[in-house]
């Protein structure tokens, strides 16, 4: 199993608030609608449901992480049952005061040794886009 973790944010909001907002997804989806056109753009074709994430992207096509376990306060784990190889992506919430929290997201998949050179490098990118993003959706 390869891992790829994005650099840790630090969101000025507590962690139980933060945990909260992932308990219902769709919160995202209201907050990219708000973000600037340029931001949005950055962010690509990221959608939300109450339970799950889909990112369209034209190399892969569209890829659904649903909700698959919850840990009050401390981490969310998303799977992606139409990946065709195992594949997950955890959000971390580690409270840092009572009202900051560092949140770090890991993806963890299973590839073939011979093709982690290649795909390796997206999937940091995707790990380091994720967190970015929590973080400017997560600003107010």
């Amino acid at each position: 199993m390869s891992k790829y973790e994005s650099k840790t944010v630090t969101v000025q909001k507590p962690a139980e608030e933060m945990f909260s907002r992932f308990s219902d997804l769709s919160f995202f989806e209201k907050r990219v609608q708000e973000l600037p056109e340029e931001q949005r753009a950055k962010l690509g074709e990221v959608h939300f449901a109450p339970d799950s994430i889909s990112i369209v992207t034209p190399q892969v096509g569209e890829l659904k992480f649903e909700v698959i376990e919850r840990h009050p306060n401390d981490k969310i784990v998303f799977g992606s049952p139409s990946a065709p190889i195992p594949l997950t992506m955890t959000v971390n919430f580690a409270e840092v005061t009572p009202d900051s929290t560092d949140v770090t997201t890991v993806i963890e998949v299973e590839i073939p040794a011979m093709l982690r050179p290649f795909v390796g490098p997206k999937l940091q990118q995707a790990a380091d886009k994720f967190g970015e993003m929590i973080s400017n959706l997560s600003r107010s």
